[in-house]
C-alpha cells in the first residue's frame, strides 16, 4: 500500500495560453510561439502534490520531471496575460531548474509549494561539524 499524496493541483497549462497563442498565429513571426502553445496544451501536464511537483511533457508527453520539496532551494513566479496566469522557475540545490509554463491559479500554487519547503527545512535536522 502506498503513501497517499493529496493533490493540489493536476492539469496542463492555462487554456488562455493556447488561444491568445493561436491568435497570434495569425501573424506569421508568432508561428513558432503556436507551435509551441499547441504542444504544451497537448502533451504538457502538471500534478502538484504535498510531497512533490511532477511535470510530465516533452514529444508525445514520453518525458516526466519529479522532484520533493526538500530538493528545492527556491521558485520564482512572473505573472503573464495580466496575471490571469504565471510562469514559474523551480531551482533545485543542485542549481538546476525546472520550467513550469502557463500555470493557472500560480500564486495560489506558489504559496502551497513554498509552505511545504518551508515546512521540510523546519523538519531537516541541524548540521552538526565533526572534529
Amino acid at each position: 500500500m502506498g503513501i497517499r499524496e493529496d493533490v493540489q493541483y493536476e492539469g496542463g497549462p492555462h487554456v488562455g495560453d493556447l488561444i491568445i497563442n493561436i491568435l497570434l498565429g495569425f501573424t506569421v513571426i508568432c508561428l513558432p510561439l503556436t507551435v509551441g502553445a499547441i504542444v504544451r496544451a497537448i502533451w504538457l501536464r502538471y500534478r502538484i502534490t504535498d510531497r512533490r511537483i511532477s511535470i510530465t511533457g516533452g514529444w508525445l508527453g514520453r518525458d516526466r520531471s519529479d522532484v520533493i520539496y526538500s530538493q528545492v532551494s527556491k521558485i520564482v513566479k512572473v505573472p503573464r496575460a495580466l496575471g490571469i496566469w504565471g510562469d514559474m522557475v523551480v531551482t533545485l540545490k543542485d542549481g538546476s531548474r525546472l520550467e513550469m509554463k502557463a500555470v493557472p491559479r500560480f500564486r495560489e500554487l506558489y504559496d502551497y509549494m513554498n509552505e511545504r519547503i518551508a515546512a521540510k527545512a523546519e523538519k531537516k535536522p541541524p548540521k552538526t561539524k565533526s572534529a
